[in-house]
């Protein structure tokens, strides 16, 4: 049998007087009290304890707001957030009134994608698909919302559902661009299908499977001129239209020390931004991708990096990478031609046995830190590895190739080891300086970390309800909670994120070395 029950007013405010020290958020509407920074579910998967750990101590410790969506670990995470729920309520140390549990639907991926095109073989397809690439369709029609309504209720093992959000109903005006089709076309189908889901949405509500409804767009805080900018005030327009009592009550979106739209950008029609918007309009906003900055298509970590134990200067790496570079030409023309293999596996051996060619004239354009680590451990290393393990295994290896063999490992890994420093001692510089500035910018804002800094900005600031911070392990939830223990006045702070939109400019320009 489902969890009985859905978060109330009274029992969220009770769950919150035994955590007195806890910062909380009211909701308008619906008088929740929520902790002002929630458990965000993404990378959350059923059956890691430590990832349990996480969220079990989260809810014992003050934070009564969940987030999480279909997709997220294909449903695992709802599975475990269900778990979780389940242990805690029966044994006596939380009732279901006392928690907020949002999720989302839209991604058909994974198995959602599987189920979509059995249903197409079976010739009663999900209607309105847009084909988003390889694997990956996303749909807002409501016999789509039907399915995924019912599938998260069943995983997540709840009776009602506080919060249904679309999840990137952008991706219509993504696909529509590529196309491309006309703006004015793209954004009347656009807002027509949203349209259908909040009709499906309320009626959802009022059969008490869910109490309230949103969307979650990372396009709201983008300027009015982008072809996939999502207009609040069109939307909120919308939901007035089908129902002046209607249940649309929460934005989630995408803010940060660096990505200051929210804030700063006025792409409402009467010249608002979206944050005085959803204030004048007492819309709830769920701030995602806090510590997780995105500036021109670079991601900048915002928690505190400590410098490299050894420093490597751009001379240093160069004369690594080309260190590589002739072994790899000494391979290709000396040793491969002795080995007994195939013309494709030779290709390969080559295409694998590339740092140095992958690197070369190429190393200082990896942008930040985390892009840089992210190359190497989704494809330098996989790829490297494969053929130096390939080699090691050849029956017969000639003592030369085998020589070539160890000689070339410990180069790249010198040399990976040595833009790995560069990179991180640019991004201490980096880091440091965000701080800095955003401490300049408003000193409530200090803190003792910059992931510190950057979520107290965040909480601090008129219309935002809360920060969903992805809290895998125990350590970020204690990282939030020794935050949340420091009060901080919560008011229009549009100055400060102002002087933080000329760093994020500014940061933008220095992203690539």
């Amino acid at each position: 049998m489902r969890i009985p029950g859905k978060a109330t007013a009274v029992a969220t405010q009770s769950y919150h007087q035994q955590q007195p020290e806890m910062d909380t958020t009211i909701v308008a509407g619906a008088e929740w009290h929520i902790s002002q920074v929630g458990f965000g579910s993404y990378r959350v998967i059923l059956g890691n304890k430590t990832h349990e750990q996480a969220l079990r101590q989260a809810l014992q410790s003050g934070i009564n707001l969940i987030d999480t969506s279909s997709n997220y670990g294909d449903g695992n995470a709802e599975r475990l957030i269900g778990r979780v729920l389940a242990e805690l309520i029966d044994a006596g140390e939380l009732t279901r009134e006392q928690v907020v549990v949002v999720s989302k639907a839209g991604y058909r991926q994974g198995f959602n994608y599987t189920l979509a095109q059995q249903r197409k073989q079976e010739g009663r397809p999900f209607p309105n698909l847009v084909k988003y690439a390889e694997g990956l369709d996303h749909c807002i029609h409501p016999e789509f919302l039907e399915d995924q309504l019912e599938r998260s209720l069943e995983r997540l093992n709840l009776a009602t559902l506080d919060v249904f959000l679309l999840h990137n109903p952008e991706y219509y005006l993504s696909w529509a661009q590529r196309r491309p089709l006309p703006l004015d076309e793209a954004r009347h189908t656009y807002y027509q299908r949203i349209r259908l889901a909040f009709e499906f949405l309320e009626q959802a509500v009022a059969d008490g499977r869910i109490q309230s409804y949103g969307i979650s767009s990372n396009t709201f805080p983008e300027p009015a001129r982008s072809y996939t900018f999502t207009e609040l005030a069109r939307v909120w327009e919308i939901a007035q239209k089908i129902n002046p009592n209607h249940h649309f009550r929460w934005v989630q979106l995408p803010m940060n020390l660096l990505e200051t739209g929210a804030a700063t950008e006025k792409n409402q029609p009467n010249g608002q931004t979206v944050l005085q918007f959803t204030t004048d309009h007492q819309l709830s906003i769920l701030v995602n991708r806090p510590l997780n900055a995105i500036v021109q298509e670079s991601l900048t970590r915002l928690a505190e990096v400590l410098p490299p134990s050894y420093p490597a200067t751009p001379e240093d790496v160069s004369t690594a990478v080309d260190s590589c570079v002739e072994l790899e030409s000494q391979f290709a023309s000396q040793h491969l031609p002795e080995l007994n293999l195939d013309d494709e596996t030779r290709q390969q051996l080559i295409e694998y046995l590339a740092v140095g060619r992958m690197l070369e004239g190429n190393w200082g354009g990896f942008g930040t830190f985390q892009n840089w680590q992210d190359v190497r451990a989704r494809f330098i290393l996989p790829r490297t590895q494969t053929a130096v393990e390939f080699l090691s295994n050849q029956p017969n290896l000639p003592a030369e190739a085998a020589s070539w063999l160890d000689e070339y490992v410990e180069a790249a890994n010198i040399a990976l080891a040595a833009l790995s420093a560069f990179y991180q001692e640019q991004a201490a510089k980096r880091t440091g300086r965000i701080q800095a500035t955003a401490v300049a910018a408003d000193s409530d804002w200090q803190a003792k970390t910059l992931s510190q800094t950057a979520v107290r900005a965040l909480r601090s600031s008129q219309g935002v309800s809360a920060v969903l911070v992805g809290m895998r392990h125990q350590q970020y939830v204690l990282d939030i909670l020794d935050d949340l223990a420091h009060p901080v006045s919560v008011k229009d702070r549009t100055d400060s994120w102002q002087k933080m939109k000329a760093e994020s400019q500014m940061s933008g320009s220095k992203i690539n070395l």
